[in-house]
């Protein structure tokens, strides 16, 4: 395991304790300090000292990808992998990777990575997501090829007889993965891919990490020269994957690089247009004819020398339209889904539907729900809401889905069908578009006494609702000391009830007392709180669901039906949660104790959340300035009641901003308060005051506010 570090002394200390909680314990990892002028090298020596694993090497500054030359020719394993000295991996990933390399003989494997912050918490990292969807073993790039996207070479174990077999060397640039990465998947004869995170990748407040800088000259040219080298790598390659190399750099390398025409000083214009022109001359011109006509337009100015035009759209998109012509394939339909409630026993659902640039005309709007083929004609009303141009248009509406109607959805997702008329332009799709909250926490609910109705993703992700027939479900909670008693109803005859860690695998049986289909389990908390070994190395949560099931192999994911509350514990510094998923499901949370927002209310000019008091912390609405750790802290005045902790701020005090709730604790420490998910359900808040709008949302579980 190689971890070269510059500059890291902030964040290298989590780095090699993440390494060092692994389940694979027969590992050795060489620290290669390259050059650093900060602390980094002594908190590297300590972890030596204090783990024989763990040996550093010294070198003077070269760069990230000749350091990890460094490391490999120091490294003496049978297998070898790389991790970023700011970033962290999980407990069990090295362990999956290496035990999916023994079944299949593959000459690597690689898994799904997140990324994460202190302000945003943990979410999809986009490129992993795609590449890494499902488990496939023994594949390959040629019948895998989305595994183009795949460019980090940290998410991954290679088998070392294979990495010597070739050579591999990183080029002294930054954006040295891709070329090594993209070469090892062309010369690999099967590679395997595990759908589970493995890697957890940081994205700085700062923006100072080397894929945050890409508006940076010296940057842009490291990205160009990369990007050259993987296009060399490919001229040989099958047309498959050589177009999808090309339609790739072009959809984020040259956008990227586009886009910084927006920035770049006088000085360095001419600069950028040679770097972008390089790029621009070695892609495909299928893809290029193929891109979009705003991108076309730059690509045109770009040529054309057009500097005033490049910086024009750089900085407004919206500004290029007087420059293209509409087209047909212009006037696509965009819906959202807003805010999902249940009103007087009817499913409401608000959200927008507009045609692209022409939003401010007036239109004809009809949805129906799509209950097993057949269409169902929903009332709608139609209300001002802020369209795609951040005005505000008669663009919302809101539909009710009623009791009786939903009667009717099946096991299979009812979707809503949407058809939109401006003018003499007709569209027609199915709504999508979930925005954070109530959408991508949609609440269920009974509509009789055996049938629940649970909104959620459908087909291709649009918005669909789902009816469960006679469930299986949790129905009450009661807390004891020192256990969590559930009660619940399975849909068969002499059930059984399992727990599992959907992350790192495996499961255990819970014993059960069964009276019929009613059944009463008993969660012991002592033995939860002292199993500290978390899936997610970040927060430091390990999240367990539960499955029933029955004697002839019938098997259920528990249904929470259990009221709209968490139940919690904390002692000892760590707390368990029992509380939904975003499916409705019941899941169970152990963490370090981070402070949870269970209401959020605007009442009068305060805005007011609350939660479970579990520690002494003062609270503050926090603004990160751009491109920065520094930050602006807006304090909040704190109660405590019986009830829980509330943090109350006059909302005049908070600037038009992105805001992010953050609880600081004595030793000042930090960490954003956790939105659990019930608040999720419930949000987003909108309190208009002042002339100013407030809108609460939970983003990747945490809290934002976004005042306007």
């Amino acid at each position: 395991m190689v971890v070269p570090f510059y500059n890291v002394g902030a964040y290298i200390g989590d780095c090699l304790d993440s390494i060092a909680r692994q389940t694979f314990g027969d590992f050795e990892a060489i620290l290669v300090d390259d050059g650093s002028p900060d602390d980094s090298a002594v908190i590297a020596k300590e972890f030596c000292v204090r783990d024989s694993r763990f040996r550093i090497v010294e070198q003077q500054n070269a760069g990230l990808g000749p350091a990890r030359n460094t490391g490999v020719e120091h490294a003496s394993g049978e297998y070898i992998t790389f991790v970023d000295s700011d970033d962290l991996v999980t407990r069990h990933g090295f362990g999956m990777l290496v035990r999916s390399l023994d079944r299949t003989g593959s000459d690597f494997a690689g898994g799904n990575a997140r990324r994460f912050n202190n302000s945003y918490g943990v979410r999809p990292s986009w490129l992993h997501a795609q590449a890494f969807t499902a488990d496939r073993l023994a594949t390959h790039i040629s019948e895998t090829p989305q595994l183009v996207l795949d460019r980090m070479v940290w998410n991954k174990v290679y088998r070392r007889s294979f990495w010597d077999e070739y050579g591999y060397r990183f080029p002294a640039i930054r954006y040295e993965d891709y070329p090594v990465t993209l070469k090892a998947h062309l010369d690999a004869v099967t590679v395997d891919t595990l759908a589970a995170p493995v890697y957890f990748w940081r994205e700085r407040e700062s923006g100072d990490s080397i894929t945050q800088q890409k508006f940076q000259l010296a940057n842009i040219r490291d990205r160009v020269v990369s990007a050259g080298l993987v296009l060399d790598e490919i001229e040989d390659a099958p047309p498959t994957i050589r177009h999808r190399v090309h339609a790739h750099f072009r959809q984020i390398d040259l956008h990227a690089i586009l886009s910084a025409f927006g920035t770049v000083p006088p000085e360095e214009e001419q600069h950028l247009v040679e770097l972008t022109t390089e790029l621009l001359d070695r892609l495909d011109e299928a893809v290029l004819a193929n891109s979009p006509r705003l991108a076309q337009l730059q690509f045109a100015a770009l040529r054309a020398g057009d500097l005033e035009l490049l910086h024009k759209v750089a900085l407004d998109p919206d500004a290029a339209q007087e420059h293209l012509e509409l087209t047909k394939n212009d006037l696509t339909m965009a819906t959202s889904v807003r805010e999902v409630t249940w009103i007087d026993g009817a499913l409401s659902v608000r959200g927008t539907a507009e045609i692209r640039h022409l939003q401010s005309k007036p239109s004809n709007l009809r949805i129906d729900l799509v209950i097993a083929g057949k269409n169902y004609r929903l009332p709608v009303r139609r209300h001002p809401a802020t369209d795609l141009r951040g005005e505000e248009s008669m663009v919302g509406f809101e539909v009710r889905v009623s009791r009786e109607l939903l009667a009717r959805c099946t096991a299979g997702p009812s979707h809503f069908d949407v058809r939109l008329r401006v003018g003499g332009v007709r569209r027609r799709d199915l709504l999508r578009g979930q925005k954070a909250g109530s959408p991508g926490w949609p609440p269920g609910a009974w509509i009789d006494g055996t049938n629940w109705i649970q909104p959620g993703p459908g087909k291709d992700g649009a918005f669909a609702v789902r009816r469960l027939s006679d469930p299986c479900r949790l129905t009450s909670v009661e807390q004891t000391p020192d256990a969590l008693v559930l009660h619940g109803r399975s849909t068969f005859d002499e059930p059984s009830l399992f727990v599992s860690r959907p992350l790192s695998g495996g499961e255990e049986q819970v014993p059960l007392e069964v009276r019929g289909r009613d059944f009463t389990a008993w969660l012991p908390i002592g033995p939860i709180l002292a199993e500290i070994n978390p899936d997610d190395p970040f927060s430091q949560r390990t999240t367990r669901a539960f499955r029933v099931r029955g004697p002839e192999g019938q098997e259920q994911v528990l249904l929470w039906t259990a009221g709209d509350r968490l139940i919690s514990h904390a002692e000892g510094g760590r707390a368990v949660m029992l509380t939904r998923s975003t499916g409705g499901y019941v899941n169970l949370h152990e963490s370090p104790i981070r402070m949870t927002a269970t209401a959020a209310v605007a009442a009068g000019n305060m805005l007011v959340v609350r939660g479970p008091d579990w520690g002494e912390v003062d609270f503050s609405w926090r603004r990160y300035l751009p491109d920065s750790d520094d930050h602006v802290d807006v304090a909040c005045r704190r109660t405590v009641s019986d009830d829980g902790w509330a943090a109350v701020v006059e909302m005049a005090a908070l600037e038009p901003a992105e805001w992010i709730l953050f609880a600081t604790a004595p030793d000042g420490t930090s960490h954003a308060v956790q939105c659990e998910p019930f608040l999720s359900s419930r949000l987003p808040l909108i309190a208009n005051r002042a002339g100013r709008t407030l809108a609460i949302r939970p983003l990747a579980g945490t809290l934002h506010l976004e005042v306007t």
